[in-house]
Parts: structure tokens; C-alpha cells; sequence
């Protein structure tokens, strides 16, 4: 029983360690031949996690072998538009300006309901309110709603909104994250400072974020 843990432990480390050189994308949306990867990898783990009598090196060198697939076919996608269509297909238009592709739809296996849930899952409610919906290679579908049925943004007010940067997190569960405290020019006595005025000290805070508008948001953390 103690073996197979340690070896559970192994292979995991091992696939864990094989997802993230495969990128963050894996973690997301699978194109065809990420998600053929990523099923094999998994079959690859789970025969030598239980079975004793394996090597555990059956699991690992296969796992390595598919790893080494999957770059020279993300490099082959980088290089060839033609192999890219190929292995991960192209996108296809469900809905053309306001009108539902019917033959589109019998081609992809798409029914009306399955369309109708992924434009809720996008908070389109009203399938006249789009304009185009796009089935993209990783299966998600992209739309875009019809012009006045857009959300408005300041740009149509003629409206040019001040930049507001992005927000660093200072503090997270009472650790003080010195490299953002860094990347925005400021240290820990700055920090300290600032959180007083929210009675609390930086160690005592859930988090502590600091935006481009230098307004910084704080939370205590509740005693358990």
C-alpha cells in the first residue's frame, strides 16, 4: 500500500509537471490534439499508479515521449497555417448576420438547444439580439450581438476614461508580497502605514490591493 502511494505521488508530480511545459492554454480550452494528449497522459499515469508489478519508468518515459509530441506540434502549428487547419480545424460561423446557418449547424452536430445554452452561457438570452456566432476550434462560441444591442462603452458618450492601470496585490492571507511592493515603487514601511489607517497591521490583513488610481482596497482576516 505504502508503494503505491509513493508512486501515486511520483506520477503525479510527473503529469503535473508535463501540464504546465505544455502551457497555461492546457489548463483551458483543448484543441483536438491537446485533448488526445491529455487523455493519453492520464491512461499513461493511472496503469503504473495502481499496478505494482509495472515499472513506474513504463509511465514516466511514455508521458516524457507524448510532452515532446505535443511542442514539436505546437511548433509545426506556429510554422504551418496548412498543418494548424489540419490538427485544430477552423472556426465556423453558427450565426451570419442574424440568420442561424442551418447547414453549418448539421455539419458541426449542433442542435438549436445546445446553441441557445451557449449564448445564455455568453448572457445573450434573446438568440434575435445576435448579430454573429462563431464556434471556435476549442468549442467555445464566440458572439457578437447585434449593434444596439451592444453594451454601451465610453467611447460612444465620446468619453475618454482616465487609466486606471492594473491592481497589485500587497498582502494576501497576511503575507506581504515584496515583489509587487517593488513594482510599484514602494516598500514595507509605505505598506505598514497605509493599513494603520484600516486598524489593522499587514500580517492581519486577508488582502490588501493597491490599483492604478493609487486607491487601495483592504480586508482583515476574521479570527477562526
Amino acid at each position: 500500500m505504502l508503494i503505491v502511494f509513493f508512486r501515486s505521488i511520483v506520477l503525479y508530480i510527473i503529469v503535473l509537471i508535463v501540464m504546465r511545459l505544455m502551457g497555461k492554454r492546457e489548463i483551458g480550452q483543448l484543441q483536438p490534439f491537446e485533448l488526445a494528449i491529455s487523455i493519453m497522459i492520464a491512461d499513461l499515469a493511472a496503469v503504473p499508479m495502481a499496478e505494482t508489478g509495472i515499472p513506474i519508468t513504463n509511465g514516466i518515459i511514455p508521458i516524457l515521449g507524448l510532452l515532446v509530441m505535443h511542442l514539436l506540434i505546437s511548433i509545426i502549428n506556429l510554422k504551418s497555417m496548412k498543418i494548424r487547419e489540419i490538427l485544430c480545424g477552423k472556426p465556423s460561423i453558427l450565426i451570419y448576420r442574424g440568420k442561424i446557418d442551418e447547414k453549418v449547424l448539421k455539419n458541426e452536430r449542433f442542435t438549436l438547444n445546445e446553441l441557445q445554452e451557449r449564448l445564455r452561457g455568453n448572457n445573450v438570452v434573446n438568440i434575435a439580439d445576435v448579430e454573429y456566432a462563431i464556434l471556435e476550434t476549442s468549442g467555445q462560441v464566440t458572439v457578437i450581438q447585434k449593434p444596439d444591442k451592444r453594451t454601451t462603452i465610453p467611447k460612444d458618450f465620446n468619453i475618454t476614461p482616465e487609466y486606471e492601470g492594473i491592481p497589485y496585490d500587497l498582502v494576501i492571507d497576511g503575507k506581504v508580497l515584496y515583489k509587487n511592493l517593488k513594482a510599484i515603487g514602494r516598500d514595507y514601511s509605505w505598506l505598514k502605514k497605509q493599513v494603520e489607517k484600516f486598524n489593522m497591521k499587514p500580517e492581519e490583513a486577508l488582502i490588501v490591493t493597491f490599483d492604478g488610481a493609487e486607491q487601495i482596497f483592504c480586508q482583515k482576516k476574521e479570527a477562526l
